[in-house]
């Protein structure tokens, strides 16, 4: 499987957009505990006013993906490559009417994550991410 993701990852560094059938993006995390950087490739649903959504669906699994544990310990160290580009980023979970609107685009688009929340008892964390404004632009 490691060898897959690996491929992945390099494959978006290089700018390829598609991931199994899904645009795809690298998520660029700081381990909660080791501090070790992780790069993990995640489908993602691009929004009019310029962020992009994630589903931490660990396609159904009882437990939350590890990179979604490690950016909720680490999320001002967020970046991701989308297609090619590298972007640092805030994120953002989504609740109440943000996520039912962002869930129903996913499930919408990508029809077979609405079985994974049959198959588990948490409710599938959504995150937003928004691009930070480059240091370099604003003289900071």
């Amino acid at each position: 499987m490691r060898w897959f993701l690996a491929r992945q990852v390099r494959g978006i560094r290089r700018g390829k957009k598609k991931m199994m059938g899904f645009d795809a993006l690298v998520l660029i995390t700081r381990g909660r505990k080791s501090g070790k950087v992780y790069e993990t490739p995640i489908a993602y649903w691009s929004q009019p006013d310029g962020t992009w959504t994630v589903c931490a669906s660990a396609a159904g699994a009882a437990k939350n993906p590890a990179w979604y544990r490690n950016l909720a310990a680490h999320p001002e160290s967020a970046r991701i490559i989308i297609a090619g580009e590298e972007i640092a980023v805030s994120a953002e979970e989504l609740h109440g009417a943000a996520r039912d609107a962002a869930w129903t685009q996913i499930i919408t688009e990508a029809p077979s994550f609405g079985d994974y929340p049959k198959k588990t008892d948490r409710l599938l964390p959504v995150i937003r991410f928004t691009r930070l404004p480059d240091p370099s632009l604003t003289g900071n």
